[in-house]
């Protein structure tokens, strides 16, 4: 893939719902020179946040996914078709993507984009989020994924920047 971010614009877009894949969006973001005006960092928000309880979030978004609801985004991408590349973070909830990912993928026209995914999850790894992503934005490109368990560990900084490189992404 020849996605530079010197001559390409990049959206760094992430849900995060504990801070775990809020906290590796911002370390992408800077590994990917987030000081520049070609990347850029957005997070994902439900017009109706989910509970703060981790018991009560878990049976939310099981309802969600059962439902296959599409909840309301507050937040919004101003310009998406400036944006050549998606890097794309969530969560694993229930085996996939939760579905504030499948709003924002119906949301926009991600034709002839490249969309890299990253998922924080506790052991499930993509289950079968990568398929779901496809499937909701057929016309894009998926790029090479990146798996974190939690928050990534002392590799993280390592594993973000060969994840970048795989991708053609300068890294800083």
């Amino acid at each position: 893939m020849e996605a530079q971010n010197q001559s390409q614009r990049i959206l760094i877009a992430y849900f995060s719902w504990g801070g775990n894949t809020r906290g590796i969006a911002q370390q992408i973001h800077q590994r990917a020179g987030g000081d520049r005006s070609s990347v850029e960092l957005f997070e994902i928000e439900t017009v109706t946040p989910y509970s703060r309880n981790y018991n009560t979030v878990l049976q939310e978004a099981q309802r969600d996914q059962r439902a296959q609801a599409r909840p309301p985004l507050r937040t919004r991408v101003a310009n998406m078709a400036q944006y050549d590349v998606i890097i794309l973070g969530y969560p694993n909830w229930w085996a996939t993507i939760p579905m504030p990912i499948a709003t924002f993928l119906e949301s926009y026209d991600f034709s002839g984009k490249t969309i890299i995914p990253f998922c924080s999850h506790g052991g499930g790894r993509f289950g079968q989020s990568l398929t779901d992503i496809a499937k909701l934005a057929p016309n894009a490109r998926l790029g090479d994924a990146l798996s974190i368990h939690y928050s990534g560990g002392s590799s993280l900084p390592n594993d973000i920047t060969a994840w970048l490189r795989r991708n053609g992404i300068t890294v800083r």
